[in-house]
């Protein structure tokens, strides 16, 4: 157990999206899971599954996602794990606002870069400080920091323009610390979701058989297992940019 690698997620939601998907592939794979959302129920509950599987997962809820508490659940994380070493970390926390430019108001856009942006800008540094100083592993790397887009990261459209705004800031941010730390051996990579997942909250928004057909939405296990899968890319073939969408999506 003592020599498992950290993962951290932050994001988790109710558990049945993309971060939760990520939180058991990571576990099933042998990470130590840190788990990173506002609300303590789900967390704690994903936590004990996790646990009881076989693993290593611990509930970090936090009261939001400011600059400053994402620095301290980091501090949190490390004191948890005093002799762990955080390898990978995923930043699929996000805000969204679909509503006509002239509806939006200040406080929208302030919530929307608050989270898209400038909590991911602590998450990156709390994650590159915990890479920094490892020694490489079998890959060539010393972690590896993952970040989860839209189809609005590259495209806007007529009700996104305070979410594409963040998530453009977001892609931004991904692209310069690449550029940035691959020279350190640090992966930063960035997954631009072209498609609705198959989550709860689309459950209670669709008919059943759009969540049933694999063809027209994307499934959170499958994005959980691309991400992995960038976790484990040895330093020869690196991906900046993944773009996973459903096989029918109409893009």
């Amino acid at each position: 157990m003592a020599s498992r690698p950290i993962f951290v997620v932050a994001g988790v939601g109710n558990a049945s999206g993309t971060g939760g998907a990520s939180a058991r592939v990571f576990s099933n794979a042998g990470y130590r899971v840190a788990l990173i959302a506002r609300g303590s129920d789900n967390l704690k509950k994903l936590a004990g599954e996790l646990t009881a599987a076989g693993g290593d997962a611990v509930a970090f809820p936090v009261a939001n996602y400011s600059y400053q508490e994402v620095q301290t659940v980091f501090g949190a994380i490390r004191k948890h794990w005093p002799d762990g070493e955080i390898r990978a970390a995923l930043w699929n926390a996000a805000h969204g606002t679909w509503k006509p430019f002239l509806d939006i108001t200040e406080e929208e856009v302030d919530e929307s870069l608050e989270i898209n942006v400038k909590s991911a800008f602590a998450f990156s540094r709390e994650a590159i400080l915990s890479f920094k100083d490892l020694s490489l592993n079998d890959n060539g790397k010393r972690g590896t920091l993952i970040f989860t887009g839209a189809t609005a990261s590259a495209r806007g459209n007529t009700t996104t323009s305070v979410f594409a705004a963040g998530k453009f800031g977001l892609r931004a941010l991904s692209q310069s610390l690449a550029k940035e730390f691959g020279k350190q051996n640090i992966h930063v990579t960035h997954a631009i979701i072209d498609g609705a997942i198959a989550t709860d909250r689309q459950k209670e928004r669709r008919d059943p058989e759009w969540f049933a057909n694999a063809d027209v939405r994307l499934d959170p296990e499958s994005i959980a297992k691309s991400y992995l899968y960038l976790a484990g890319q040895d330093r020869s073939a690196w991906t900046w940019e993944l773009d996973l969408r459903p096989a029918h999506e109409k893009w």
